[in-house]
């Protein structure tokens, strides 16, 4: 009896200690999943492969895509904490660079996810941003006649996702012959968006067309629009293939979107932040790849 409560009693602190070893991964994302659909799916596919690779996840995020101190004040946190890894998506990135520095001398492994860092040698993972918006351009050039008025609600353009999917669209709208008369940010806020779009209505009667940068924005174009009774008259392209977009493409409001891979960036994040931490080589960007949604594929994605 004695031997086997002893032989209980060494399991026991093996898997304890089993426990006590595995490494953390923090997935720092710029925004809550709650409330947003991308966010929730990036969460996912990482937590999905944390349990994959037999190791913790710790997701984190400020309540705002904006707070850019509350971003760094929860890295910092973790790194107290001696995580092994970090996949962020940073709020700021020039803001973000001494503490992923402080991170990288620490020795914890670091890759950027959905937003391009500016941390020298620091892995991107997530989508062409510049690639998906040309995509979503392309489709504006075909569904309203050359020389249309149309306009562009930025993200927050301090952000390299931000700055690519504007430089993206406004590159491919321009060059089939579209006149891009409004250039606004509205910080990936569906509220923001729908107080730009009622001023962007009022100075351009005429607009034909609105490649918003994600889909959040994009649905708040969409309410703008049908408060002025102009949504029958206006094509209206997202980008990220959010659920709410897919219905509202189904409904016949949204015309199209632009889909990522949350779940794969939320993956790919975790599994090559374990990769940087143990030594391995990997490429210096991962791209998840983009495709267009319209009312055709559009049910995929609800």
């Amino acid at each position: 009896m004695k031997k086997l409560l002893l032989l209980v009693a060494s399991l026991l602190v093996t898997v304890a200690f089993g426990a006590g070893a595995a490494e953390t991964v923090v997935v720092a994302m710029k925004g809550p999943g709650s409330g947003n659909p991308f966010w929730a799916a990036v969460q996912a596919g990482a937590e999905a492969k944390g349990k994959e690779l037999g190791v913790n996840v710790v997701v984190v995020a400020p309540p705002a895509e904006s707070d850019i101190q509350g971003q760094i004040a929860l890295v910092e946190d973790q790194l107290a904490k001696k995580v092994s890894a970090i996949a962020i998506a940073p709020t700021d990135p020039n803001a973000l660079k001494p503490v992923l520095e402080q991170a990288k001398k620490q020795g914890v492994g670091v890759v950027f996810i959905d937003t391009k860092g500016v941390n020298a040698g620091v892995t991107f993972i997530g989508t062409n941003n510049q690639v998906g918006a040309a995509l979503a351009a392309e489709f504006i050039c075909k569904s309203v006649p050359k020389g249309s008025e149309v306009a562009i609600l930025q993200g927050i353009i301090t952000q390299s996702t931000g700055q690519a999917r504007a430089e993206g669209s406004k590159k491919g709208l321009t060059s089939c012959g579209m006149k891009v008369v409004a250039e606004q940010p509205a910080d990936w806020d569906t509220g923001k968006a729908q107080s730009v779009m009622e001023n962007i209505i009022t100075g351009h009667p005429n607009l034909k067309a609105v490649f918003a940068s994600n889909d959040n924005m994009a649905l708040g174009v969409v309410q703008a629009l049908k408060s002025a009774n102009m949504l029958a008259k206006v094509v209206v392209v997202g980008f990220d293939a959010n659920p709410n977009a897919a219905a509202s493409i189904l409904a016949g409001e949204m015309m199209a979107t632009v889909a990522q891979n949350p779940k794969n960036m939320g993956a790919l994040g975790v599994e090559n932040a374990l990769n940087v931490k143990h030594g391995k080589a990997i490429a210096p960007i991962i791209d998840t790849g983009t495709v267009l949604v319209t009312k055709s594929n559009a049910a995929q994605y609800k």
